[in-house]
């Protein structure tokens, strides 16, 4: 070892101390690496920031509606101060919005998924009925925002341009079962199958101590699946049977003398 220089390390040209060998690594590919390294952390740092906003965001817009919350109350619940807030969106209605959007988008992609797969008519509305408790189940919050929601007038245009694709979805997956108008119309079936779903999970804190259990535990969505997949039973035969009366009561064409 040559004294004061460090320790030393046998290169082609003889002994080099490790310093001399950090120093001849390239300064510009050493900067290039550490400036996408930071700005990997920092985009990191943004998404995991506006995903922290946009929960705390989803969180107290269904527990107190969209006029009783306000941007200081997202941002303290985040845990972020007002101005990130602003920063990563631009006002209180826009994160309302995709709240709300952002519900109404997977609760529509969840039923077209379930339904689009082959089987029989009977088949794939079970499906269909068990991917809508399914998103209900795992999404709590949409019923009680959407009911909320429902009172407000301020907020209808947003919940009706939601609304819409889901109906018209609805109607064209259930065109040429259900009548074009009337009372078996595909809009009154939407309205059945909504009901039966959202407002079990609406009501179901208030059935607890009547049902003594609670009517979100696994064993009685069970129960609750079973008797929707009764329902669609029921309602397809009756649908059935109105279609084969229609049918009797045609009379047939007379024959040519």
């Amino acid at each position: 070892m040559i004294a004061g220089r460090g320790p030393q390390v046998e290169s082609a040209g003889g002994y080099a101390t490790l310093c001399d060998i950090v120093r001849a690594i390239p300064v510009r590919t050493g900067a290039a690496s550490i400036m996408k390294l930071k700005r990997k952390a920092e985009d990191e740092t943004r998404r995991d920031t506006a995903a922290r906003i946009w929960q705390a965001a989803d969180e107290l817009f269904c527990e107190r509606g969209f006029e009783g919350v306000s941007v200081a109350d997202i941002a303290s619940r985040a845990g972020v101060n007002k101005a990130l807030v602003f920063y990563h969106y631009e006002n209180k209605a826009e994160l309302f919005e995709r709240v709300v959007s952002r519900y109404y988008e997977a609760h529509r992609e969840a039923l077209a998924s379930a339904f689009q797969n082959g089987g029989t008519l009977a088949e794939r509305m079970h499906r269909l009925v068990d991917a809508y408790l399914d998103f209900m189940s795992e999404n709590r919050r949409y019923a009680a925002l959407v009911q909320q929601e429902v009172a407000d007038s301020e907020t209808h245009p947003l919940i009706q341009r939601n609304l819409r694709p889901l109906f018209e979805w609805f109607e064209k997956a259930l065109a040429g079962v259900t009548d074009p108008e009337g009372p078996l119309a595909a809009r009154h079936f939407f309205v059945t199958f909504s009901g039966i779903t959202i407002n079990y999970f609406t009501y179901s804190p208030l059935l607890a101590p009547a049902w003594n259990g609670d009517p979100l535990s696994s064993a009685a969505l069970e129960e609750r699946r079973a008797h929707v997949h009764w329902l669609v039973d029921a309602l397809l035969a009756a649908l059935e049977n109105d279609r084969t009366k229609d049918k009797r009561a045609v009379p047939a064409p007379r024959k040519a003398r």
